[in-house]
């Protein structure tokens, strides 16, 4: 079943992982066991692949490191759903090939327990049998998704 993993607003990337391991884990390995250290102790050791996380506004604000983004994508996060992205965020999680959906109406409506389940590519989010529906990704960040991320999806287009 998949586990959906809900924070608030303004979680910023130090929150996502701590800025004290940026330049001592380079790799998803080492990057894995510290996500969310500070705000969810629980989520490195809990978080499985297919999870889904919702959170509010501005989601990924503070300084442009990309191991949030790496992390996530290596844990196998579906989908980081909010009310809003960080721009840096937002194109960092493009590179990696993480899928962010904005739908504030889903994040309000989402409690504790709540079964969740969700087509990307419909665009639609249903929660405890109600549905949500949110614009569909352009063809091009599916396509990153697709491959990956962006180095591989250009290396693809080029190769």
């Amino acid at each position: 079943m998949t586990k959906v993993w809900k924070y608030g607003d303004s979680i910023n990337t130090d929150m996502l992982f701590p800025g004290k391991y940026t330049y001592t884990c380079g790799t998803a390995e080492e990057i894995l066991p510290h996500m969310l250290e500070d705000l969810d102790a629980d989520f490195a050791k809990g978080v499985q692949s297919g999870d889904i996380i919702f959170a509010g506004r501005n989601f990924g604000c503070g300084s442009s490191r990309e191991q949030p983004t790496v992390g996530f994508k290596a844990i196998g996060i579906k989908a980081i759903v909010a009310e809003g992205f960080a721009r840096i965020f937002y194109r960092a999680a493009i590179n990696q090939g993480l899928v962010l959906i904005e739908c504030p109406e889903a994040v309000q409506a989402y409690k504790e327990g709540d079964e969740v389940s969700m087509d990307i590519d419909a665009g639609e989010i249903i929660i405890a049998g109600q549905k949500f529906n949110f614009p569909t990704l352009p063809k091009e960040i599916l396509a990153i998704r697709d491959a990956g991320g962006l180095l591989a999806y250009t290396r693809g287009k080029l190769g």
